[in-house]
């Protein structure tokens, strides 16, 4: 896809207000491309950031969206390279004009995805850099789709879209997601998540009475939803499509 065609919309959605460059821990390089970033606390995760061409030169009112991307169990351990062998980080790695600010952590080898972690390296990027807090999406697979779930069921306030793909949600929690745009993503012969795992997501918000979810089915495949929806530039058309103030939360 064609980049460059989204930055005027990116550009004029996110022109804000100002915003304030001082962090607690040092900044991120303000360098255009996808760079390994250390733990922006002890114990936490190390990451890669992507940042758009422009975002260090564009004028100080500019707002860029923010995409967080949480890999699958394949890409867990020590090697942050690993992170970029699927989803948007794959996509941004080839494609550097890509249009999101991208957070994508690396998780340690047999763990699962802490919250408390992940919101450490959100709220430091959002302080350190040109974010628009109205444009904070989220989006992973696999095991990163379950926790894409959890976490915006944990915090529905925080996110202006999800996008899980071949996750698990816990029903449970659904009516906290009445209010949150959602889109899933699962083939329909996942034999390692089953379908299953997406369907009872999309029940439960609509027993909820929310109408912002949809699901796309993929025919014939398997665990492997990831490679077309994230090389669907109509997902990403999506996303920006939303804002967390248009949502009444």
């Amino acid at each position: 896809m064609n980049w460059v065609r989204l930055l005027p919309l990116v550009l004029l959605l996110g022109a804000c207000t100002g915003y304030d460059a001082v962090a607690a821990t040092p900044p991120p390089a303000m360098k255009a491309g996808q760079h390994p970033q250390p733990a922006v606390e002890e114990g936490g995760y190390v990451y890669q950031l992507h940042l758009p061409p422009g975002v260090a030169t564009a004028d100080e009112d500019a707002r860029w969206p923010l995409m967080i991307f949480l890999h699958g169990s394949g890409e867990r351990g020590s090697d942050v390279a690993r992170i970029k062998i699927h989803g948007p980080p794959k996509v941004a790695d080839r494609q550097t004009d890509f249009p999101f600010i991208l957070v994508s952590p690396l998780l340690p080898a047999e763990e699962d995805w802490d919250i408390a972690k992940l919101d450490a390296i959100v709220d430091h990027v959002m302080e350190a850099l040109p974010v628009d807090p109205a444009r904070v999406y989220l989006t992973g697979l696999s095991r990163g789709g379950h926790a894409t779930w959890r976490w915006a069921a944990a915090e529905p306030k925080r996110f202006a879209a999800i996008a899980p793909v071949a996750g698990r949600g816990d029903p449970a929690t659904a009516c906290a997601l009445t209010g949150t745009p959602v889109w899933a993503f699962h083939g329909d012969r996942d034999d390692v998540v089953t379908p299953e795992g997406s369907f009872a997501m999309a029940r439960a918000i609509r027993a909820c009475g929310g109408h912002r979810s949809r699901l796309t089915i993929y025919p014939d495949l398997g665990h492997n939803a990831w490679d077309p929806a994230y090389d669907d530039p109509a997902l990403y058309l999506w996303l920006l499509s939303h804002r967390v103030e248009e949502q009444g939360r």
